[in-house]
């Protein structure tokens, strides 16, 4: 979701606009938000690690929170990004158990924080709240489904031209060299997201760039031959 709300904003009003939370009148949006709690973390700030006990649930009310996991070896494994209106740590809030993953602020951010008995609370006073949890713990379990596939079926090489393409298609600026675009996070960041180290990211990259598909230039780059990739992408698929 790509809505941003206000620092100014009452808990009411982003409680309004959130999707988990819409349908509920006014006085229950009123006796809900006396139970929130409000808080700020600065960009890198952990919110809470995976393992920890489960305290309660999480809405974003303004930047980003990226949920992750770490492996033994400490390489990250990006799950999710969650924006404003999202929800997260639904599921151990239900089953008692702890944070199975870990999440930490992308940039400054501002969170809304119902506790685990508050949020169970709520939602035995208003089933419809619950259902929607339950869509959107159904909707998460598809996309890591989707996650565990790609990581289970596809190369780095696979992976990365994805990217790339979304990206191109998404937000590419055409120009007499090719398609311009801007890698939105580092290569660091890239590849936890695609399941893998710097090193392969930036090994692949240059691959691309010897095979005459791409022009790398640090985080801008220019993709010569948009159909070319697209056709590896077509074969690899």
């Amino acid at each position: 979701m790509s809505e941003s709300y206000s620092m100014n904003q009452s808990i009411e009003q982003i409680l309004r606009q959130t999707p988990l939370f819409t349908g509920l009148s006014d006085a229950e949006t009123a006796a809900l938000a006396v139970r929130v709690i409000r808080k700020r973390f600065d960009r890198g700030e952990l919110l809470f690690s995976e393992g920890d006990r489960c305290q309660g649930l999480y809405l974003v009310a303004n930047g980003k929170v990226r949920i992750f996991k770490l492996s033994p070896s400490g390489r990250e494994q990006i799950l999710a990004v969650e924006g404003p209106g999202s929800s997260f740590a639904e599921l151990p809030v239900f089953d008692g158990g702890s944070y199975p993953a870990s999440a930490s602020a992308l940039e400054d951010s501002e969170v809304l924080f119902i506790s685990r008995k508050d949020f169970q609370g709520f939602c035995l006073e208003h089933p419809e709240v619950g259902l929607k949890v339950i869509a959107v713990v159904g909707a998460r379990l598809r996309r890591l489904v989707g996650i565990i596939e790609e990581l289970s079926f596809t190369t780095v090489r696979q992976r990365l031209i994805s990217v790339l393409l979304r990206l191109a298609h998404t937000d590419g600026k055409r120009s007499k060299v090719g398609v311009v675009i801007e890698l939105p996070k580092s290569q660091q960041d890239l590849a936890a997201e695609l399941g893998t180290v710097r090193e392969l990211i930036s090994r692949n990259l240059g691959r691309l760039q010897a095979e005459g598909y791409l022009d790398v230039q640090g985080r801008k780059i220019v993709v010569k031959d948009l159909a070319g990739l697209e056709r590896e992408q077509a074969a690899t698929g």
